[in-house]
């Protein structure tokens, strides 16, 4: 009897064939899709993809963090950085102007925890505090993900989130929250208007 490594099992890249099939279907399911070979060319794409003085809001990814784009929309650059704003608010007081904030930006960036053969988008949270602005409210999406992250379907997708995202995750709220996370919504995207949601596929195993 074999077993499959759960950690190899969802951190190996996918062939050439598959990743073109996987990009096919999601144009057809509306989304616009780039390619590319590793971190410092998805930093290039997405900025290149917002105008200058745009609100954009980066969710909490280790993604955006290894590309650099958190650092270069959080910093002093050409874009007004609604984690910024929102972060000068008081969260007991002001909670409700912090939701807006977070959740109605020119553009949300983040990452999905796995995308099906079919061209869904799967994204896990704890608190669901990035999902209305990637289901609704940000007037553009920008997802980075690292091409480990396709999977042949919707239960592949599931289990990846709790026996793989989930545990790494878990480790890193404890070391930065001192608390543990868990899976409290996902959130599945199956279709959106063209233009709306744009994916950035990286060659290389990033993030989680």
């Amino acid at each position: 009897m074999t077993t499959t490594d759960p950690s190899k099992r969802f951190t190996t890249l996918p062939d050439d064939a598959t990743l073109s099939a996987t990009v096919v279907a999601l144009e057809e399911h509306g989304f616009s899709v780039e390619v590319v070979d590793d971190l410092d060319a998805a930093r290039k794409a997405v900025l290149a993809r917002i105008p200058y003085g745009s609100s954009v809001m980066t969710n909490t990814s280790m993604t955006l963090t290894d590309t650099g784009i958190e650092d270069a929309v959080n910093g002093d650059g050409p874009y007004e950085s609604a984690r910024r704003k929102m972060l000068e608010l008081d969260f007991q007081t002001q909670a409700q102007e912090m939701k807006v904030i977070s959740g109605q930006s020119d553009y949300a960036l983040g990452s999905v925890h796995a995308i099906t053969r079919d061209g869904t988008l799967v994204i896990a949270s704890a608190s669901g505090s990035q999902l209305a602005a990637y289901a609704w409210g940000a007037a553009n999406v920008i997802f980075v993900a690292g091409a480990q992250k396709l999977v042949p379907t919707l239960e592949t997708a599931r289990e990846r989130v709790y026996q793989h995202s989930l545990k790494l995750e878990d480790v890193r709220a404890q070391a930065v929250y001192g608390q543990h996370s868990s899976v409290g919504k996902i959130l599945e995207i199956h279709q959106e208007l063209p233009g709306r949601i744009h994916v950035v596929l990286i060659r290389q195993v990033v993030g989680y």
